[in-house]
């Protein structure tokens, strides 16, 4: 059977600003009237220094806006985004868009149909009989699960498959009567605007997707959401995430890696999704990280905020612009259910 091979990426991001602009200039006003300073001190403290926005609230603001305006401006900003997303990861796989098999693209933060994989589908010329996959509302994980079945796909075909994630999270600021909720105000410190295509070939030089593997704790499963309401998608948050996934990081990688002959001491690239800074913490922690192994985790974070399930990939491509990329990176992921998700990549050619 053909091993499903990442053989390229490609990122695009709306223009940015920085975390103190977008407080000056837009949410020390949002919060004026509310805890301006306990939103001060989660901004200050999110380990995020920069974000993009594709809806930028320092010239545009949609907090009022209704939930049926915010997603005819989704098909409108994604569109492009995506294009050029997939065109910069067609270009380093050298494949064309008529070479793909499957298309999959995963979103959270947008709804429409046609939808962004009909639209691109169109716009970049794939085959009339190139099957399509839409994975919505999986939240910061879908990025795994679609490489997951991009992989599938890729190993029962043995034709490339593409994966694009477009997140939007900018046409989701909250109005100011939410001001006084700590779970919007982290919501709000946090989440950025990208996105990320990967290609998948069978077989060749690039990174071999071993497995993707999930843990779903359906005790906690009020302790993430993200809810359509008539203002766009709301965000909740519990703190008591983090203490969830001290319980469940370990044992699923463990038998990840388990499965494939090896521990951590054989991994030497961890992509792990920053919710927040203490999501890296706690992560960091329960598998006995040395500090320097979130790096590229803890500077994703600070140059483009979380990007919902484009953030992992957007860490699998700055480890891939390293002088030596990694041999063998684990890929984690956090979201509602509470689920983590996990993929094993070795490095060929």
């Amino acid at each position: 059977m053909a091993v499903p091979v990442i053989a390229g990426l490609g990122t695009a991001q709306p223009p940015s600003a920085t975390q103190d602009e977008l407080w000056d200039g837009f949410f020390a006003r949002h919060y004026a009237d509310g805890p301006l300073a306990l939103a001060e001190r989660i901004f200050t403290n999110s380990g995020v220094t920069r974000r993009q926005a594709a809806v930028n609230p320092l010239i545009e603001d949609v907090s009022d806006w209704p939930t049926e305006r915010r997603m005819r401006r989704y098909q409108v900003e994604a569109l492009p985004l995506g294009k050029e997303a997939v065109g910069r990861a067609l270009t380093s796989a050298g494949l064309a868009a008529s070479d793909i098999g499957l298309f999959v693209v995963c979103s959270c933060t947008g709804y429409a149909t046609p939808g962004l994989d009909i639209m691109l589908a169109r716009d970049l010329g794939m085959a009339p009989d190139t099957q399509r996959m839409f994975v919505g509302h999986m939240g910061c994980y879908a990025a795994l699960p679609g490489l997951g079945a991009a992989g599938d796909f890729v190993t029962a075909r043995g034709r490339p498959a593409l994966l694009l994630c477009a997140e939007l999270t900018s046409l989701h600021i909250q109005p100011a009567t939410a001001r006084a909720d700590t779970q919007q105000i982290v919501s709000h410190a946090l989440f950025s605007d990208a996105a990320v295509a990967a290609v998948l070939v069978p077989g060749g030089p690039g990174y071999a997707l071993r497995e993707v593997a999930a843990v779903t704790d359906t005790s906690t499963a009020d302790h993430m959401t993200w809810e359509v309401t008539d203002t766009g998608f709301r965000m909740g948050l519990s703190p008591k995430v983090p203490q969830v996934l001290s319980a469940h990081v370990a044992g699923l990688v463990d038998a990840l890696l388990a499965r494939h002959g090896g521990d951590r001491s054989g991994v030497d690239g961890w992509a792990v999704h920053p919710g927040g800074p203490r999501i890296l913490n706690v992560t960091e922690r329960e598998l006995g990280l040395p500090p320097s192994a979130l790096d590229d985790s803890r500077a994703t974070l600070a140059e483009h905020g979380n990007c919902s399930s484009t953030t992992v990939l957007l860490i699998l491509d700055r480890m891939l612009r390293r002088p030596t990329p990694p041999e063998r990176i684990v890929m984690l992921a956090f979201g509602p259910g509470l689920t983590l998700y996990a993929t094993l990549l070795d490095r060929r050619g």
